[in-house]
């Protein structure tokens, strides 16, 4: 089957199984810049349309799949939120204590000779503040109310009428937010050059540079199921419902 070049990243990171490992080797971001074409996503790091394509085409020839894999399309919204809080939120709350102590304590002895881990902490604890309070909104409002419309639509039951009025209010937000994550992981990779410890790190700081690179691909598959799957599904099912 030949590959639909006018599919946006955010679409190919959807449909075709292995597109997010491709595009996760080649730094393509198709979890914040989803929408994005392929040839301008291609063209932002530096590879040719042509080869990705040609990487993508492998996938379906070597007939990659994720058969055990949940489709993320069909599920109900409730069990889609369930996963995103169980899996990316529990483990980004997690590392986000586990990565600030071991920062503090590769700061202490290294940062004399090596003055990047100052860009380091700075940006590490802004994403920190950050990314908690995103997660404790998307958590006690949006998906709540996802939750809430889901199940008054499958009760033939009067939907709830948020605060925040249309869906698309709140969605906004958490993408804006998103974006912004997005840019504090590119300042984290670009001051670690690309999480490459120094000669002479000692095992505390190749852990650091494993935890945070860890965490980056954990927070971008994190990124894309709401970007791509659960906010466009969310709206949809909004608009349905006011039909």
């Amino acid at each position: 089957m030949a590959i639909n070049k006018t599919k946006t990243v955010g679409e190919f990171a959807v449909d075709l199984p292995g597109a997010t490992r491709v595009f996760e080797k080649l730094g393509i971001d198709y979890c914040c810049g989803g929408a994005k074409p392929l040839s301008e996503a291609c063209s932002s790091v530096g590879v040719t349309e042509e080869s990705v394509v040609a990487l993508l085409n492998c996938l379906q020839g070597l007939g990659f799949d994720d058969s055990g894999a949940t489709d993320w399309q069909t599920i109900p919204l409730s069990e889609l939120t369930k996963y995103i809080v169980d899996k990316h939120h529990k483990f980004a709350r997690a590392e986000l204590v586990r990565l600030k102590e071991l920062l503090a304590k590769v700061c202490s002895v290294h940062s004399r000779n090596h003055p990047e881990l100052f860009r380091i902490r700075d940006i590490f604890f802004r994403l920190q503040a950050d990314l908690t309070d995103h997660m404790l909104k998307e958590e006690k409002i949006l998906f709540s109310h996802i939750e809430r419309l889901e199940t008054s639509i499958a009760r033939g039951e009067q939907s709830p009428r948020p605060a925040f009025g249309s869906i698309c209010n709140p969605v906004r937000i958490m993408t804006q937010e998103h974006d912004e994550a997005g840019q504090a992981l590119r300042g984290l990779r670009e001051a670690t050059s690309n999480y490459q410890p120094p000669a002479d790190g000692c095992i505390s700081f190749r852990t650091l540079y494993e935890g945070l690179e860890g965490f980056e691909k954990d927070l971008h598959q994190h990124i894309h199921l709401e970007n791509n799957i659960l906010f466009p599904r969310a709206a949809q099912l909004e608009a349905d419902a006011l039909k």
